[in-house]
């Protein structure tokens, strides 16, 4: 496994290592005591999602708070997803400015966002699957988010917004200088 922090400390992308042959492919997705070592933290995850959403499909950018926050591993199963990590954490250097991944099925990269980062993605393809782990229980009282169109946030989804496909909940959601946090 390849593990590289981004520009945003606690923020790790993770290469697996993929054996291929003429069958196919093998993959270990996550193995905790390998996972802890190279991150060098101690997380433990209780709690699995998956997701399937179409091209255009904007999920985000939410987040937990207080006590419910979450750190979350996120892969893609089937097709590719543009992933977004938004850095939340009061008095951090790099407070408001995020990172943009593409995660795919064919590259098997994985994003480790943690606790007190803001997080979403743009399904790239049809028919995608979006898988994550969480170290900490869905808390609906606690959910919290930031707009995906924030002017100060200024992130680049890569599709025209009139592809864009947004629940009602994501589209009244405040900008960073409204948001809890």
């Amino acid at each position: 496994m390849i593990v590289k922090e981004t520009k945003l400390k606690g923020c790790f992308i993770i290469e697996p290592q993929v054996f291929s042959d003429k069958r196919g492919y093998f993959v270990e997705n996550y193995n905790q005591k390998t996972f802890n070592k190279a991150l060098g933290l101690d997380i433990n995850f209780v709690q699995d999602n998956e997701s399937k959403s179409s091209k255009g499909v904007l999920r985000g950018l939410h987040y937990q708070l207080g006590e419910y926050a979450q750190a979350k591993l996120v892969r893609v199963v089937k097709g590719a997803v543009l992933d977004i990590a938004v850095d939340l954490r009061e008095g951090s250097k790099t407070f408001g400015e995020h990172i943009s991944i593409e995660l795919s099925e064919n590259n098997k990269t994985q994003l480790f966002v943690p606790r007190g980062f803001g997080h979403g993605f743009i399904v790239l393809e049809d028919e995608t699957i979006f898988s994550y782990k969480c170290d900490n229980y869905y808390h609906k009282a606690s959910e919290a988010g930031i707009i995906y169109n924030d002017k100060d946030l200024n992130i680049n989804w890569q599709l025209p917004s009139s592809d864009f496909i947004l629940s009602e909940k994501d589209l009244i959601l405040p900008t960073l200088k409204d948001a809890k946090l």
